[in-house]
């Protein structure tokens, strides 16, 4: 039976929300963060049983804190990859792009191959990551945001089918969740905007039910259905303001 799991990411937002109901249900829980002084509140919130360690993505030494904290555990059964960074970019800064690169590509490679590893050395285990509809289409308005979230489902993709062909027993859940009032978007005025706590109750859902993939919630999986239909020479066309 799964109960343990470790979130990267988890300081805020939907990593945070979804660590609160994992505690809940009375799992163990390690959680993840580059903000220490959010890793302390999280511990003074949700007691002194959770796991918490300071982990930026973008070290080199991130692959050795992950595996700290998931011996600090005692093992662990799901690793979730929730952490993150994107910016709407409309003037095309070079500094967010590249950091959006080095943290949702480069730091997400990172921290998905150490999890590899570690449950290919123990017989298995489940990897979740948190990707996004945005990575269906080159979007505009976050051109490297878009970018590195459709890098990250074909990498999750990849790894299945490696997994299967090396037999290392590790499977894979790609979650896609639409817009989420987080920081990112905060002020944007997107629509079908959806709570961090709504969020965290499906990505539960979807891990303990072991789904390979799913789009959060019904309403993008309508929009992600027609937005493939789009020809890329009308979509390049389509203007998305602010």
């Amino acid at each position: 039976m799964m109960n343990r799991i470790v979130i990267v990411g988890a300081t805020s937002g939907i990593g945070l929300a979804t660590a609160r109901i994992f505690i809940q249900e009375g799992w163990t829980v390690g959680i993840a963060g580059r903000r220490e002084d959010l890793l302390t509140s999280s511990k003074d919130e949700l007691g002194e049983e959770l796991h918490a360690r300071r982990i930026d993505v973008c070290d080199e030494s991130a692959s050795e804190s992950l595996l700290a904290l998931i011996s600090e555990c005692g093992g662990a059964d799901v690793v979730l990859v929730a952490s993150g960074f994107g910016k709407q970019n409309y003037s095309l800064d070079s500094i967010t792009e590249i950091k959006t690169m080095q943290t949702n590509a480069v730091g997400f490679t990172r921290m998905v191959d150490s999890a590899y590893h570690y449950f290919e050395s123990i017989g298995g285990g489940h990897i979740a990551a948190i990707s996004s509809i945005a990575g269906t289409k080159g979007l505009g308005a976050a051109p490297s945001y878009s970018a590195t979230k459709r890098m990250q489902s074909t990498y999750l993709q990849a790894l299945t089918q490696l997994s299967r062909m090396n037999k290392a027993g590790v499977t894979f859940t790609d979650i896609r969740p639409g817009f989420v009032d987080t920081d990112f978007i905060k002020g944007s005025g997107m629509p079908m905007m959806m709570s961090p706590e709504k969020v965290a109750r499906s990505i539960v859902k979807a891990i303990k039910a072991k789904r390979r993939k799913v789009v959060i919630d019904w309403k993008y999986s309508i929009l992600v259905f027609f937005w493939k239909l789009i020809p890329d020479f009308i979509w390049e066309h389509i203007s998305i303001k602010k």
